[in-house]
């Protein structure tokens, strides 16, 4: 790796960051050193490599950031380096602390809308067949799943189109194993850990929808829809999934949803975009008998969060959920019959939100509620604080 750029890093936050994904536009990297290769480089703050991996996150071929994974202490300023190659291509491999999958059936067939046969396996593409519906038995868990080391989530590839999460009890990666026997065993506890969240007619967790004569409808009747996996690397997978003609409130949109997911945390990206510029876009959160509905924190800088904690995982155990959004985006917090939920405005088509879940099983995980809330407001300070770049 005979070429080199070296870069300024700085946690602006009076805490201290672990697992920190760090963004870096390969416009401006190449801006500072015009032959940078992003097939062949390698990062190092000081004499310790970090890991790196090259991020297509439009799907267009060509990779447009960097991500690299970085430790902070409070208030740090780091030293980041970039060596790389001018030709070739040669990635070094790293732990795999982040995973993105689809995988459907192959060899059977469709008999009144269940899939007979066949066997599963997995696929970077799909475009849904018109035969498929909820409990088709021809996507393994049902639809598309991503995962950290943290936590796994899935979403059902039909018309519930809701959010779901896999409680981890290790931070190996497990979804490759989830749902081979074609069946929901997952809703059971197993030595990986299990699906947690009964998900019913809500929004399960951050499940994008719209708001509608005083409720959340969830992304359920479209012409078409197809899933694409983006990116499945060691430390950032990313999930796509184009809605065409989604009908809602007598309008047609066309939505596209990029979910993604980085090592050692427990945050779901998702950034959409829509056509058409509809009024309102809402996500939320799955109500449950036995929780507290947290801070409904509007003001606490540029992110705010909806949260709910309490004896709400399917293993009658503690769970944290929350959805984090920008205070501009902020229209209204509702509810209705089945969720918590929160009315966000898309700004030229587009919307960006987070979501997480937190049990108390994981490794370290969190048990109490003020840890809980603890652990929600390191991270808005952190996501009102982000890293500085400067090359």
């Amino acid at each position: 790796y005979p070429g080199s750029v070296n870069i300024a890093l700085e946690n602006p936050a009076a805490i201290s960051r672990q697992d920190e994904l760090i963004y870096l536009d390969i416009s401006k990297i190449k801006a500072a050193q015009p032959t940078f290769n992003p097939a062949a480089f390698v990062a190092f703050a000081g004499k310790t490599e970090l890991p790196g991996q090259a991020i297509d996150a439009d799907g267009d071929g060509s990779p447009e950031k960097i991500a690299v994974l970085a430790d902070f202490t409070a208030n740090q300023q780091q030293q980041l380096t970039l060596f790389f190659a001018e030709t070739s291509a040669k990635m070094r491999d790293y732990p795999k602390r982040t995973q993105a999958e689809i995988a459907h059936k192959f060899g059977g067939h469709f008999e009144n809308r269940k899939y007979i046969g066949g066997e599963f396996r997995n696929v970077t593409s799909l475009r849904v067949p018109p035969e498929h519906t909820d409990h088709s038995y021809f996507i393994r868990y049902e639809g598309p799943g991503w995962e950290s080391d943290k936590v796994g989530y899935r979403f059902y590839l039909d018309w519930r189109n809701a959010t779901d999460i896999f409680g981890k009890t290790t931070p190996e990666m497990v979804l490759q194993n989830v749902g081979l026997d074609g069946f929901d065993s997952y809703h059971e506890m197993s030595d990986w850990g299990m699906d947690i969240l009964k998900v019913g007619e809500s929004l399960g967790i951050g499940s994008i929808g719209m708001w509608h004569d005083g409720k959340a409808h969830r992304v359920a009747k479209t012409d078409s829809l197809r899933s694409d996996v983006l990116a499945n690397g060691a430390i950032y997978s990313q999930i796509r999934t184009v809605y065409s003609g989604w009908e809602i409130a007598g309008e047609t949109y066309n939505l596209i949803s990029d979910l993604s997911i980085t090592a050692g945390s427990r945050l779901t990206r998702h950034d959409v975009q829509i056509s058409g510029n509809p009024e309102n876009l809402c996500t939320g959160i799955v109500k449950h008998p036995e929780t507290r509905l947290l801070n409904k924190s509007v003001n606490a800088g540029s992110w705010g969060y909806l949260a709910t904690f309490g004896k709400q995982s399917l293993n009658a155990d503690n769970l944290g959920m929350a959805v984090l959004f920008r205070q501009a985006d902020f229209l209204s917090f509702e509810s209705d019959d089945h969720s918590e939920v929160v009315v966000l405005k898309p700004k030229n088509g587009k919307l960006q939100y987070y979501f997480l879940a937190a049990w108390e099983l994981e490794p370290g995980g969190i048990r109490t509620e003020s840890e809980f809330m603890k652990y929600l407001d390191d991270l808005v300070e952190k996501m009102n604080q982000p890293v500085t770049v400067n090359f």
